[in-house]
């Protein structure tokens, strides 16, 4: 109804620098992928483009309250980067209740959000454009959603947990459960760099394909049965030696005729992958107690697969000793002893 507003909805297509720079998701691979696979619903600009977020908030602010509601906020792209991040075009489609979070379960809760997303694919909504001062029909598509990893289980349908995890490697994902750490851990190879990791070169070339590039075959996905919610959903177990993939459940974004077809439907956010890395760096280079990753067990793991023998432990007297690693801060050489 606002002319201005309406104007932007187009600025994707009329208004945009079009120099091969990323400045925008409408400058992605992902995006002009979709317009080539869907020519039709790309012909009109003022078609709207949606992203999709979940996570799960505390919203008594109190952390020691054990609480998780979950809100699904759709974003609108047509709009300029400076405007489809505010909150005018944040819109609250979805507030799943706690107290607890709906993990695989999330399906139950979203199935009226993708079923007026296939209308507005299918059919579309009879809309007045004040810039144009005409009606048209538009339709909207949901190109991606952006969650932290444990959501991407609940969100794709894919594990990851376990020996497949990785959902771009999948079956070549290097994956070993520590003897003593007893957490799979999916360390591969370092490139070149032998000496400070595990003694192998890495020369696998980068994976350009996603499991829905890879995985997403019909072999696969019909052991799935029907598309089911609910708790009544029998859940998937991988077995060792059997299965070549990780799908755990068929998402109900699959009823989304074009979601299949997404070259990446799943995006990690940004803030979840850096602050979980770098509390982990931090917290091991400060040798904080509880967050660090370098402990007895890391190092007797170590020792279990014969790398980095400078960082293996010794026992004596019923007691472990392991001397501190090259970033310590301490300028003093000292070692560990553990009972």
């Amino acid at each position: 109804m606002s002319s201005e507003i309406a104007s932007d909805m187009a600025w994707h297509h009329d208004q945009r620098v079009k120099d091969g720079v990323l400045r925008h998701p409408v400058d992605s691979e992902a995006w002009k992928y979709f317009d080539r696979s869907n020519s039709g619903f790309a012909r009109d600009p003022c078609n709207v483009r949606l992203g999709l977020a979940a996570d799960g908030i505390n919203p008594f602010g109190n952390l020691s309250v054990s609480h998780s509601t979950w809100p699904v906020v759709t974003t609108v792209y047509n709009l300029p980067p400076w405007m489809c991040m505010k909150e005018p075009y944040c819109f609250l489609s979805l507030l799943i209740p706690g107290p607890k979070a709906p993990g695989n379960d999330i399906d139950v809760y979203l199935e009226a959000l993708i079923n007026e997303l296939r209308e507005l694919w299918y059919c579309g909504v009879n809309t007045f454009d004040a810039s144009r001062k005409e009606n048209f029909y538009m339709r909207a598509a949901l190109l991606w959603t952006i969650i932290d990893f444990p959501a991407y289980a609940n969100l794709s349908g894919w594990s990851i947990k376990g020996t497949l995890a990785c959902p771009s490697c999948n079956e070549d994902t290097p994956s070993t459960q520590l003897k003593y750490g007893h957490k799979f851990s999916y360390m591969g190879a370092w490139r070149s760099n032998k000496r400070d990791f595990n003694g192998e070169v890495e020369r696998r070339p980068t994976s350009k394909n996603s499991i829905w590039r890879r995985c997403f075959t019909p072999a696969a996905y019909s052991t799935l049965g029907d598309m089911k919610f609910g708790k009544t959903q029998k859940k998937r177990k991988y077995e060792k030696g059997k299965d070549t993939h990780n799908w755990r459940k068929k998402s109900i974004f699959f009823r989304l005729p074009y979601w299949k077809n997404n070259l990446l439907p799943h995006n990690l956010d940004v803030m979840h992958v850096e602050k979980n890395v770098c509390d982990n760096v931090i917290g091991t280079f400060l040798d904080i107690e509880g967050k660090t990753k370098d402990n007895l067990n890391a190092r007797r793991d170590l020792k279990e697969m014969g790398i980095r023998k400078d960082l293996h432990p010794t026992q004596r007297d019923g007691r472990w000793y392991y001397s501190a690693t090259c970033y310590s801060l301490s300028s003093e050489e000292k070692s560990k002893v553990c009972k």
